[in-house]
């Protein structure tokens, strides 16, 4: 979730505003009414799962920006040196993750898993753009595919996964096996299924300039043909080829208890995240909330292709430049946003989930982040609190570098 702050560019104006929106799905999908078809808070189902692809996807994006915006001089080339400001990145989230899971805050804490995310994706920097985007692809199916065949050999064949690590987990050596396969295989955002997106990120940002207009409309047409197809052939293996009928025979045998939700495939698929049950092929073909399918992934990489073009694209005009400004500067703090509402979810707001919750926490959120870009104009604090703390502790002085988020879920 860590993000710099935009600077003139359409470019890196229209990521912070994707990820401005971003953080307004994170809100909706934490304390928003819950999705339901009978209630108005049914249309929020669009962030639903969405929010944390986004961010993961944002993220590996962002990498690749950064990395662009370096003066090729001043690129650290020992190992060492290299990889230091990584660890450090990696370690102050890894350690925020923790400590705010710790507080249970209602929500599953997704900043552990992005310190393995960036850790994970620094030798991926070096592959070609061609290698790069192949091996994108690739994960897309290769990521379910190994956790759907490795899920049962750590005993979370049909149900279980999901769960976020915690500071008390590391308490005992069993603890810190545990820790590990929840950030590897069995959590809510584990890398096995959410690294494609960091992957799929780099590889857009390597392919496509956004600063060039024609290249942010290909992006949004792209992007929506790709969402489409995810969620049309999850569409179609469900209602035209069967596949639902053979769910729900596999969940006749291994989940019964579903059998009375009025939909069962979807009161399996919410007693866990970041995979689905391996007791049928069939789970693969989904494209449900965190169900973490090809298809899902593809559909949400979709969307978040579609939206970066779109909202670049806007960037580059002075009327939809000063309207994306509130969602520019929120998700340049993106991290601190984050931080901040997962405390305040730990404490008086815990439990939230209305409308009035919603706006209350974008409202503050909007305002209070261009309060302070505003306090803080000439100051390398615009940024954000968090933001800058982070880029000191790495190293400060280097450029810029806009980073991903929260995922949060």
């Amino acid at each position: 979730m860590t993000g710099g702050a935009s600077g003139g560019s359409g470019r890196l104006a229209g990521v912070d505003a994707v990820r401005g929106l971003a953080v307004l799905g994170m809100f909706a999908v934490h304390v928003g009414p819950g999705p339901r078809p009978e209630g108005a808070g049914y249309v929020l189902v669009a962030a639903d799962g969405r929010a944390p692809a986004l961010f993961t996807l944002l993220a590996g994006f962002s990498l690749v920006l950064a990395q662009r915006g370096q003066d090729p001089a001043r690129r650290p080339d020992g190992w060492a040196r290299r990889w230091r400001p990584l660890l450090i990145r990696c370690a102050v989230l890894a350690v925020l993750g923790l400590f705010l899971a710790s507080l249970r805050p209602g929500i599953l804490v997704i900043l552990a898993f992005f310190a393995v995310y960036f850790l994970a994706a620094e030798p991926f920097t070096r592959l070609s753009t061609p290698v790069l985007a192949s091996v994108a692809g690739v994960s897309v199916v290769a990521g379910p595919l190994l956790s759907f065949l490795l899920g049962p050999v750590f005993g979370y064949g049909s149900s279980g996964r999901g769960l976020v690590p915690e500071a008390a987990d590391l308490a005992s050596w069993s603890g810190l096996g545990t820790v590990v396969c929840e950030l590897l295989l069995t959590g809510a955002y584990p890398l096995a299924t959410y690294f494609p997106y960091v992957l799929a990120g780099m590889a857009l940002a390597r392919l496509c300039n956004v600063r060039e207009l024609a290249v942010a409309r290909r992006m949004a047409g792209w992007g929506t043909a790709a969402a489409v197809a995810g969620y049309g052939s999850a569409w179609l293996a469900a209602h035209v080829f069967g596949g639902r009928q053979r769910l729900l025979e596999a969940i006749a045998v291994h989940h019964p208890e579903a059998l009375a939700a009025a939909d069962p495939v979807g009161a399996v698929l919410s007693g866990q995240f970041g995979a689905v049950p391996s007791t049928s092929w069939d789970w693969l073909l989904v494209a449900d909330p965190y169900s973490q399918t090809p298809l899902e992934t593809l559909g949400n990489a979709g969307v978040g292709c579609a939206l970066i073009g779109l909202c670049a694209t806007a960037a580059r005009h002075a009327l939809g430049g000063r309207l994306l400004r509130p969602l520019t500067v929120l998700g340049a703090m993106a991290l601190s946003a984050y931080v901040v509402h997962a405390l305040v979810l730990a404490g008086p707001a815990h439990g939230a989930a209305s409308w009035s919750s919603w706006l209350a926490f974008s409202g503050t959120a909007l305002v209070l982040t261009w309060v302070w870009q505003r306090i803080w104009a000439g100051s390398p604090l615009r940024r954000g609190p968090l933001e800058h703390a982070l880029r000191l502790a790495t190293g400060a002085g280097r450029p810029t570098q806009p980073g991903g988020a929260e995922r949060g879920r």
